[in-house]
């Protein structure tokens, strides 16, 4: 899938942002909403690199900002060493994007046709483009769709076919910003497959993803930068991320009890609660926590039944990406980051 007027510039960074920041308008009467408060980053090439955060964390904003879309603020953005807002058709030339749940493309076409105009809208060759159409087709389970009108896809085809789009053109640098967003586990797994495929093919090819899901980003990134209200948390290998927080063991209790009673009881007795929220179906609440390793887990569920707090169920587990997060952010990546 090379593109023969291979264009990877020399030594800098595939991405990187110096005091990046955004501020909006809150509207009529208003003050400022914060968006990104001058944030760093440096992507190396051939990294897969991934950006989590909550919701209303900054990631959207910064994506659209490295994509040409949204100007700073403050601060500066380089994209494969062109600068984003004085070299942006420099850096358009060298990027795509491919976001979950956009619109796809033109209704009236079909998957094929569409591709095509994708790959002439960047100058591919027909002889590159051809081949290079089919194989995504193939990687993205749509042969048999690959005639039908866009308008006629369900929405997981659809997202599927946006997949192929980002790939078309052969970026430089491509941006992913949920893009197994709508699919079944089985096409998200094949998607996932394809990415680490595709940048192993070729030195310095780059991506950058976000995502709500945990596992897609433990599986498929090099590095991840963990952003909310506009600043980055923490920056590091997934593995150095859950290696952060692995004192203790991770404990998850579904008790009956009103929330709040069960997170006095277990503070009172030391222990930190890191997440918890109401189980509607069992008409109990879900409890995480990290068990200081100077405890025993048996201690305290002694200490929560001798203050008559049921316990239902109870699992131990290793350290997964998400307790990092959730370490580091105070919070799941679900929850609401929005700068009030």
């Amino acid at each position: 899938m090379a593109d023969s007027s291979s264009h990877t510039s020399s030594g800098a960074p595939a991405v990187e942002t110096l005091a990046l920041g955004r501020v909006f308008k809150a509207g009529r009467g208003g003050g400022e909403v914060v968006a990104l408060a001058g944030v760093d980053l440096r992507i190396e090439r051939g990294e897969v690199f991934g950006l989590l955060g909550p919701n209303g964390a900054g990631k959207t904003t910064c994506i659209k900002i490295l994509t040409t879309l949204l100007f700073p603020t403050s601060g500066r953005a380089l994209v494969a060493g062109r600068d984003v807002v004085a070299e942006a058709n420099e850096v358009r030339h060298r990027i795509n994007l491919v976001s979950g749940g956009e619109s796809s493309g033109y209704g009236i076409l079909t998957v094929r046709e569409c591709l095509w105009m994708f790959s002439q809208f960047y100058g591919i060759p027909a002889r590159e483009a051809e081949p290079r159409i089919e194989r995504l087709i193939e990687i993205a389970d749509l042969g048999e769709f690959a005639h039908s009108h866009i308008n006629r896809l369900s929405t997981g085809q659809r997202q599927r076919m946006n997949f192929a789009r980002g790939f078309v053109s052969d970026p430089e640098v491509l941006f992913l910003d949920e893009p197994t967003l709508g699919m079944d586990v089985n096409a998200a797994r094949r998607m996932r497959a394809f990415v680490a495929e595709w940048v192993r093919e070729r030195p310095g090819r780059t991506v950058l993803l976000t995502t709500h899901y945990m596992a897609e980003a433990d599986e498929l990134c090099d590095r991840i930068a963990i952003i909310d209200r506009g600043r980055v948390l923490a920056c590091d290998r997934p593995t150095a991320l859950r290696r952060s927080v692995q004192a203790g063991q991770h404990v998850e209790l579904e008790v009956r009890v009103p929330g709040d009673l069960a997170a006095d009881a277990l503070e009172a007795d030391g222990v930190r609660l890191a997440w918890g929220a109401p189980h509607p179906e069992h008409g109990t609440r879900t409890l995480k926590f990290r068990l200081p390793p100077d405890r025993l887990l048996v201690d305290v569920l002694r200490r929560l039944e001798g203050q008559g707090l049921r316990v239902d169920q109870v699992a131990t587990r290793e350290t997964t990406l998400e307790d990092a997060f959730i370490a580091i952010v105070g919070r799941g990546i679900d929850s609401d980051g929005a700068t009030p």
